[in-house]
């Protein structure tokens, strides 16, 4: 997992700047249980990579995607291309945000866009998007630059400088200045995060206008493991999520999506075990990792919300089939996925854990029972005005209240766009309940007979910007929430104990003046899930197939280049950590196997390996490996990755003549370090998956990815210590044993 530059190669003659006409809503019923199935990018684009998604004032949605050419045989790049849909599965591509002449005036000449972040900020968008070359250093490194536009589709402007310039790294050259992701806290204050592998993830606070930073930056994520941040505020916790291993090694991509979160936005952020994603044994809680089906290299995250309240997280994968947009070892390609992000026990999982999803699926609820976008002049979907109501540009303006005809029961999610126009307060009410943003008080007031919850707006809120409304209410629990894009940066959160049900229609309210509403829904709320999906367990104990490293080396073991300073002595395999190495064509290490079992199991070991903190150590290592031969291989080892120590799930397979590598971070390693493989037979195919565990305590279970081998093959079981043998570490293994799977 060497440093590595970004999939998207640069051209300096870029696509031109398109328009589109927008397109109507979905046909959809209200509240529809439509189907999709990925790639949601597939009917306009072969390859969409590092996607974001944001929804605009038309209440249609955008996604924006990295400098690539959309087509395989295309060999055109486009400077972020732009798609539109109205139901976040069927995508039109609408043309690209910059033209082959327009860039900032440090961009060097050909310079590309790589992973753009959309945000709504101060009335209006603003796009941060890496900026890979640049006149802003002696050697033209990357840097973060903003555009702002009217409308998502443009036409966007260039800020003259950049928000973060070129950075020198402390051990030469430039850290990577990549990935920019934005976050606007509750006390209005706004952040950049961004960074990479050299240099790690930082968070810098923003000006007002969100073109500057403003003081130091805080290292939030630690370098040689992360990239690709985007940041969520849910519940009180800010939730970082961060890609990990290599983006782009074609049909060994084994990228990544992991968590932390932290009860403020310049952290510590901490996995689910309590691990620190800044330490050098770095945590971070898996969320999307690919589970044997079509989908590897499942990353590079987005996020949003449909009008049920269900989240979703939109990410780039590779088709291990399709790995490449043209020739082998080209761009790699990687379309848009679209997946449900479930929060279970305070953790987001994707599918509950399941993974990326082949096959049709249950679609975001993007038409509602009350759906109005006012595209109409009258409002004959409404009644008992009491107030002057008016339509005007596609937009409800007036003051008083107006009630929606559509019946709105039971567990309900309820929003709209919201500007206040000379109001003093304007909001929603559902039944006798009501949320409505009061800026005499500078309060979001949540109200229901004599209950009253309010929470304070955040310092120079600005009223007449367009905000969005979003009031959920299950059962008798009242949350609203009020923010700038819909995209978990939350400006104001409220909740309410209610005394009963919030039974009736939605009520618009606007006191003291005009306000303006747009993309008002009511929709069933959607049903969180409960539980995560099954994870790998040890069934009964298969001693025939096990060694407890009590006497010599059993005669089921076999060498593949025997190392003599390898024995069992105490109860354990010691094994002093080689120079060799598995990966390309060298093949100098030892590898020690053994057949495995037929069918299903689960194989584990427990190794101890020394390998401190902090100092570069590249790239020692030990574990266990299933293993076909040289060139097709998965070698799951606690290792050394510059200044990390790291659990890592490396794979190698022989692709278009030569051998191919990528890695797939699983969990964080302790000295002694628990390791598990489970071995599950695909009954359709008949490709064997190894899923890969770790624990540091041999309880608790952090799972990953899965790795596949043919079905024509046998792979055997072993164990492997190598990647360098200065300073001299021994690795030792207590044990090798099988169990039945579950």
């Amino acid at each position: 997992m060497r440093h590595h530059r970004r999939g998207g190669a640069l051209a300096a003659v870029l696509g031109l700047l398109l328009a589109a006409t927008a397109s109507a809503p979905a046909a959809a019923g209200p509240d529809a249980a439509t189907r999709y199935h990925n790639p949601v990018s597939g009917g306009f684009a072969d390859t969409f990579a590092d996607p974001v998604v944001v929804r605009g004032a038309d209440g249609l949605w955008y996604a924006y995607g990295t400098t690539d050419p959309l087509h395989e045989g295309e060999h055109r790049f486009h400077r972020v291309p732009v798609a539109r849909s109205a139901d976040l599965v069927d995508w039109t591509y609408v043309g690209d945000a910059f033209g082959p002449d327009q860039r900032p005036p440090y961009a060097a000449e050909g310079a590309g866009y790589w992973a753009p972040d959309v945000r709504y900020v101060a009335g209006r968008y603003v796009m941060y998007v890496t900026v890979t070359d640049t006149t802003a250093s002696p050697d033209g490194d990357s840097a973060i630059g903003a555009a702002t536009a009217p409308t998502p589709t443009g036409p966007w402007t260039f800020a003259p400088d950049p928000v973060v310039a070129p950075r020198p790294g402390g051990g030469g050259g430039w850290l990577w200045t990549f990935d920019p992701s934005q976050f606007t806290d509750v006390d209005g204050r706004q952040y950049l995060y961004y960074g990479s592998y050299y240099g790690g993830i930082s968070v810098t606070e923003l000006s007002a206008d969100g073109l500057r930073t403003v003081g130091e930056p805080t290292l939030v994520a630690i370098d040689n493991k992360f990239e690709g941040s985007y940041v969520l505020r849910r519940d009180g916790w800010y939730y970082l999520f961060a890609s990990t291993a290599n983006c782009c090694a074609g049909p060994a991509t084994g990228y990544s999506v992991h968590v932390g979160r932290s009860r403020g936005p310049r952290g510590p952020f901490v996995d689910r075990d309590g691990l620190r994603l800044d330490a050098s044994r770095a945590g971070g809680t898996p969320v999307l990792t690919q589970n044997g089906n079509r989908w590897i290299g499942t990353g590079h995250n987005g996020f949003l919300t449909d009008l049920s309240g269900q989240d979703w997280i939109v990410y780039h994968a590779i088709d291990r089939a399709d790995p490449y947009l043209d020739e082998p070892f080209g761009i790699n390609e990687r379309p848009m996925l679209l997946d449900r992000l479930d929060w279970i026990d305070g953790w987001p999982a994707v599918n509950a854990g399941a993974g990326p999803s082949d096959g049709p699926r249950p679609a975001p609820v993007t038409t509602a029972r009350l759906d109005e976008r006012f595209d109409a002049p009258g409002l004959a979907r409404w009644r008992g005005a009491a107030g002057a109501w008016r339509v005007t540009d596609g937009r409800l303006v007036g003051s008083g209240a107006l009630t929606s005809r559509a019946v709105t029961g039971g567990d309900v999610r309820a929003e709209a766009d919201l500007r206040l126009r000379g109001a003093t307060s304007a909001g929603l009410t559902l039944g006798d309940a009501s949320v409505r943003v009061d800026v005499s008080t500078g309060r979001l007031v949540a109200g229901q007979g004599d209950r009253v919850a309010t929470a304070a707006l955040p310092a120079g809120f600005a009223a007449g910007d367009r905000h969005n409304l979003a009031v959920e209410v299950r059962g008798r629990d009242l949350v609203a929430e009020l923010s700038p894009a819909r995209l978990g940066d939350q400006e104001a959160v409220v909740s309410l104990r209610l005394a009963g049900p919030a039974a009736g229609p939605l009520t618009l309210t606007a006191a003291g003046g005009d306000a303006e509403f747009d993309n008002v829904s009511a929709a069933r709320l959607h049903r969180p899930v409960p539980r995560a999906v099954a994870a790998p367990r040890a069934g009964a104990p298969l001693p025939q197939w096990s060694d407890e490293f009590d006497g010599g080396l059993g005669p089921t073991w076999r060498w593949v280049r025997p190392d003599p300073s390898a024995g069992v002595s105490g109860g354990a395999l010691r094994w002093p950590v080689q120079a060799g190495d598995l990966v390309g064509t060298g093949n100098s290490a030892g590898v020690l196997l053994r057949d495995a079992p037929a069918g299903d199991y689960v194989v584990e070991t427990r190794v101890s390996l020394d390998l401190g903190e902090e100092s570069v150590r590249n790239y020692q290592q030990a574990g266990l490996v299933a293993y076909v031969d040289d060139d097709r291989f998965a070698r799951l080892a606690q290792v050394a990755i510059w200044n990390t120590r790291q659990v890592e799930y490396g794979y190698e397979l022989p692709f278009a003549g030569r051998p191919v590598y990528g890695g797939n971070i699983v969990g964080t390693p302790a000295t002694t370090t628990w390791l598990r493989l489970a071995h599950r037979v695909d009954p359709v195919t008949g490709e064997h998956e190894f899923r890969a565990g770790s624990s540091r305590d041999g309880t608790n279970w952090t799972w990953g990815g899965v790795w596949t081998f043919p079905a024509d093959t046998t792979p055997r079981i072993g164990l492997v210590a190598h990647g360098g043998a200065q300073p001299a570490v021994t690795a030792e293994f207590d044990y090798v044993r099988f169990y039945a799977g579950t």
